[in-house]
């Protein structure tokens, strides 16, 4: 079987720590589990079909868009106080220190930068909140004042990662962006030079995390490897230095939120047009 963390790899020396940290686990669980590199542009979609997956981490979207779906073996918990102990996370929306956007509404008629098409963070959480939904947030209620005019200018290329996202506002090739929350404080960590340049003048609402799955069952070993990594040490410290507070397993059908609210936006969007110019890898659902 295979582990890997690109998905939270945000910087060389991040990914260097996932390195250790899985490796670390993987030896105390005394299983056969290689780590492997997917380096970009290897697309995430082609480690997902893996069928030797053993801790891979996958977005919750397409984790819940699979059929089968693969089997879960641990969550991370982020460490920073706002992620209140739980496997969660959000998408926070960036624009440069120096702009003069105060709330995401002030970013309309610009250019957003989203990563690929499937992405929950990157992407299908930022087209959720300008819906018009019951809860009616107020990105949402000036949206739906807009009817049927663009809300943004433009979808800036798929930037792929949160950092290619994130160093698109900096670079001024885009003024706002959502990102995934984690990324952003992993980033925030080890790319100060790159953080310090945005603020955040909003975020989505929280859903389940991305978590480690496995393309068969018969992990039980290794899951209780990641439930109780904390507790060491060594492993302990390697956590620490990723913002990460334990590991749980979450209820696989916590994720069938994201699925849902995808299948609705991409209903909706395909009735509203998001942007005057879109990418052609956002085109079918986000016309």
């Amino acid at each position: 079987m295979i582990a890997n963390a690109r998905m939270y790899s945000v910087s060389p020396e991040v990914a260097a720590l996932w390195g250790r940290l899985l490796a670390a686990i993987i030896e105390k669980a005394g299983v056969r589990v290689s780590l492997i590199d997917h380096p970009e542009p290897k697309p995430m979609k082609a480690l997902w079909r893996r069928t030797d997956m053993g801790a891979v981490f996958m977005c919750g979207l397409p984790f819940s868009r699979a059929e089968p779906q693969p089997v879960l073996v641990a969550a991370p918990v982020p460490s920073p106080p706002e992620f209140e102990g739980q496997a969660r996370y959000w998408s926070d929306f960036v624009v440069r220190a120096d702009s003069d956007f105060h709330t995401v509404e002030d970013t309309f008629g610009k250019r957003i930068a989203f990563t690929v098409p499937d992405s929950q963070s990157g992407c299908v959480a930022a087209l959720t909140y300008f819906m018009p939904t019951k809860g009616f947030t107020p990105a949402a209620r000036v949206a739906a004042r807009n009817g049927d005019a663009p809300l943004y200018a433009e979808i800036t290329a798929p930037t792929v990662t949160p950092l290619g996202a994130l160093t698109a506002v900096v670079h001024s090739a885009a003024e706002v962006a959502p990102i995934d929350s984690y990324a952003l404080r992993l980033l925030r960590k080890y790319k100060p030079e790159l953080t310090s340049q945005v603020r955040t003048v909003g975020q989505t609402l929280p859903t389940p995390i991305p978590a480690l799955v496995a393309s068969t069952t018969g992990v039980d070993t290794l899951r209780s490897a990641f439930l109780e990594a904390h507790q060491d040490a060594t492993v302990r410290s390697l956590m620490d230095q990723l913002l990460l507070q334990r590991f749980t397993v979450p209820d696989p059908a916590s994720y069938a939120v994201l699925r849902d609210r995808f299948e609705a936006a991409t209903r909706y969007w395909s009735r509203h047009r998001f942007a005057t110019t879109i990418p052609p890898a956002f085109v079918t659902n986000h016309r």
